[in-house]
């Protein structure tokens, strides 16, 4: 591996590279085979490092934003830690969670948290190879009367999920990619 590039959040990079990333060979969700995982919620998860990604998240936060969910799992605790820190810090964000599938008891619908219609939304993810949880997320977003104005990954591996969201009219940003913990993006 070659010398990590200079990167705006090294602290959570160390992190990521001590506590989430594996090398091995693992089957991408994609059916890929890779010679390297990232679990970025050993990194999300941890006491030691959630400021980091609150902090790190909250850099690129649009200031009209009023909102910060995503695809359960994945999405959970960055959006859940950064509304957290965010409302200590005197900024509100109502945090929420995308259904993998609409719930047909209760209240029904795929979201379950504080959306409110004529929402501002970050829609986030841990970790992201192509994007498609973003994209899913932003659209039940929309369908909930809602506007998604940033996605944001924590780390992108694959390098294409800006053409993804672009290509639907969405602004993403990674806080790291796959270069920034010395591995080559993997594409799609």
């Amino acid at each position: 591996m070659t010398a990590l590039p200079d990167v705006a959040h090294p602290e959570l990079r160390d992190h990521l590279l001590a506590h989430a990333v594996r090398r091995g060979d693992f089957v991408l969700k994609s059916g890929r085979h890779s010679s390297w995982f990232i679990d970025a919620k050993q990194t999300v998860c941890r006491p030691e490092a959630m400021v980091l990604v609150a902090d790190a998240v909250l850099s690129v936060v649009p200031d009209d934003a009023t909102a910060i969910g995503g695809l359960t799992m994945g999405a959970d605790p960055v959006a859940f830690v950064t509304a957290g820190v965010a409302a200590v810090r005197g900024r509100q964000l109502r945090a929420f969670s995308v259904r993998k599938e609409a719930k047909d008891h209760g209240a029904g619908g795929r979201i379950a948290g504080a959306l409110d219609p004529g929402d501002k939304v970050v829609v986030t993810e841990d970790t992201v190879a192509r994007g498609t949880s973003l994209l899913e997320a932003a659209r039940a977003v929309r369908e909930a009367g809602a506007e998604p104005v940033l996605l944001v990954a924590v780390v992108d591996r694959g390098g294409t999920a800006e053409a993804a969201a672009e290509a639907e009219g969405l602004v993403f940003r990674a806080l790291l990619g796959a270069p920034d913990l010395g591995f080559p993006y993997e594409g799609a």
